[in-house]
């Protein structure tokens, strides 16, 4: 990572730029240039951020990004590929008992079950019933005489 960031730093310094210069016009703090340049990857929290931080300054100065990128994605390779299988396995099961773990007594714990499809389908016919029953007493609730009834039973 070094060797990427003396390249970005030479060619600022042979375009003419400052650090501050380049920060400003980059929208990114001076000590965020000088950390690359320097290839202190430590300082920058997010991978992703920082491989589009490089392709971005590598434009900016003229460089050809994308042979950048590939540096970076070989130097990404060569440091993520030397974690243990034992280590992965290991991440994984802590991650497995975090996803389990309560944060706080306040925190209420769902299950992972799904409603089944059948269940809406459910719901769906008992709100047309409902609603079908509203609008007929509705409509022909207005017209409802219960003399006309009784004197009909009555003949």
């Amino acid at each position: 990572m070094k060797e990427i960031g003396q390249k970005l730093k030479d060619k600022r310094e042979e375009n003419g730029v400052s650090v501050e210069e380049a920060a400003e016009d980059l929208k990114v703090r001076p000590s965020q240039i000088t950390n690359l340049e320097e290839g202190n990857t430590e300082s920058f929290k997010d991978s992703l951020f920082l491989k589009y931080f490089i392709r971005d300054y590598a434009k900016y100065l003229g460089l050809d990004s994308e042979k950048i990128l590939d540096e970076y994605n070989e130097y990404m390779f060569d440091v993520t590929s030397k974690i243990s299988l034992d280590d992965i396995e290991e991440a994984k099961k802590n991650k497995k008992e975090d996803e389990n773990k309560v944060s706080s007594p306040y925190t209420i714990v769902t299950s992972d079950k799904k409603i089944p499809k059948y269940v809406f389908y459910i719901v769906g016919v008992i709100a047309l019933l409902v609603i079908g029953y509203i609008v007929i007493s509705s409509i022909g609730g207005n017209d409802f005489d219960s003399d006309n009834i009784t004197y009909a039973i009555r003949r």
